[in-house]
């Protein structure tokens, strides 16, 4: 992984700063979970993380587009648009690192999840949002 980042305690994953485009596009949603899908396979993690790691992000991404029509009016604030593939995360993951991993203890993994999550997605999703907002609707439009 780049610079370590994605197999420490706390995973930074840039590609998960993708999740914001489920905000500008429904078919951000296929694509992420099946690129988390294809990209958990090609690496071997084992069956749980396959199936329950994609389903993190299905949801994830399902929840942030339910928030499209209130950011296209600009009455919501990016941060509710980010919190459902944090959530669907920090709930989902930790049970498939002591599960498939044997990793642990439970409580340590939800605060580094989070943590981790929340630098990805939070952080480095809000930066590509405001990156992309003035163009997005260019490339995709309604």
């Amino acid at each position: 992984s780049v610079f370590g980042l994605a197999s420490s305690l706390v995973q930074v994953r840039f590609s998960e700063a993708l999740c914001i485009m489920a905000l500008f596009t429904p078919a951000a949603i296929p694509g992420l979970t099946i690129g988390c899908l294809l990209s958990n396979l090609l690496i071997g993690s084992p069956l749980p993380d396959i199936v329950f790691g994609s389903l993190a992000t299905l949801l994830g991404a399902f929840g942030t587009r339910a928030f499209y029509k209130l950011a296209k009016r600009k009455t919501c604030w990016l941060f509710p648009a980010l919190l459902p593939p944090i959530l669907s995360n920090t709930i989902i993951i930790p049970f498939v690192l002591k599960y498939a991993y044997g990793l642990g203890p439970l409580w340590l993994s939800f605060v580094t999840v989070f943590a981790g999550e929340f630098i990805s997605c939070g952080i480095l999703g809000s930066i590509l949002y405001f990156a992309l907002r003035k163009h997005i609707y260019k490339i995709w439009p309604e």
